[in-house]
């Protein structure tokens, strides 16, 4: 108790400091909910095209025969278990969100090394039977065996996102664009000044 009355402001500082961190509080409250900050604790694909430059990569992946039984995070994220998938969610999100907010995302985006590694382990996760079954290698098998230390998407680069090299890859492709992030209020109060 002693410890928690050292941390306790003055008494003619109490009103400033709750003040001070009320402020700090809303701001951090509508900084999540205007980045949409929880729709990345889900897994639906639409949450990456939250930000704009992901809609070729979504729109690639839609017209895919991956659509039909993974999602994003199915490749992209670890899944040996939960805190792993999780961490490693908040840190490539940061990142990105550093990213997008100071405006510095590329043209052209490329998966970086340590997600390289994530996606090959959920192909030979998702896929182990084609890499197994000898029903199914026939003639391959040596391929695939020979090959088994290099990544996976040096040979099927183009699984499931095809050749996407721009934003103007699809030009013409439909993504679930995000809402508005101006609130209801704000946003009539706008329209009235008009």
């Amino acid at each position: 108790m002693g410890f928690l009355k050292k941390l306790a402001p003055p008494d003619n500082w109490k009103l400033p400091v709750i003040l001070i961190l009320a402020f700090f509080t809303g701001i951090a409250l509508f900084a999540f909910h205007i980045s949409n900050a929880s729709s990345y604790l889900a897994d639906k694909p639409a949450t990456c095209v939250n930000c704009h430059i992901m809609a070729p990569q979504y729109a690639t992946w839609y017209h895919s025969s991956h659509r039909e039984k993974t999602n994003c995070n199915d490749c992209h994220v670890p899944h040996n278990n939960i805190f792993a998938k999780y961490f490693f969610k908040v840190k490539d999100g940061l990142r990105h969100a550093t990213i997008f907010t100071l405006r510095k995302e590329p043209q052209v985006i490329f998966i970086r090394e340590d997600g390289k590694q994530v996606v090959h382990r959920n192909c030979i996760r998702c896929h182990s039977e084609l890499l197994t079954d000898s029903k199914l290698l026939a003639r391959g098998n040596e391929l695939h065996t020979l090959r088994m230390d290099r990544n996976c998407g040096e040979c099927h680069r183009e699984t499931p996102h095809g050749r996407v090299n721009s934003l103007s890859s699809v030009p013409w492709a439909r993504v679930p664009l995000p809402g508005t992030v101006v609130p209801g209020w704000l946003n009539n109060m706008l329209k009235k000044d008009e």
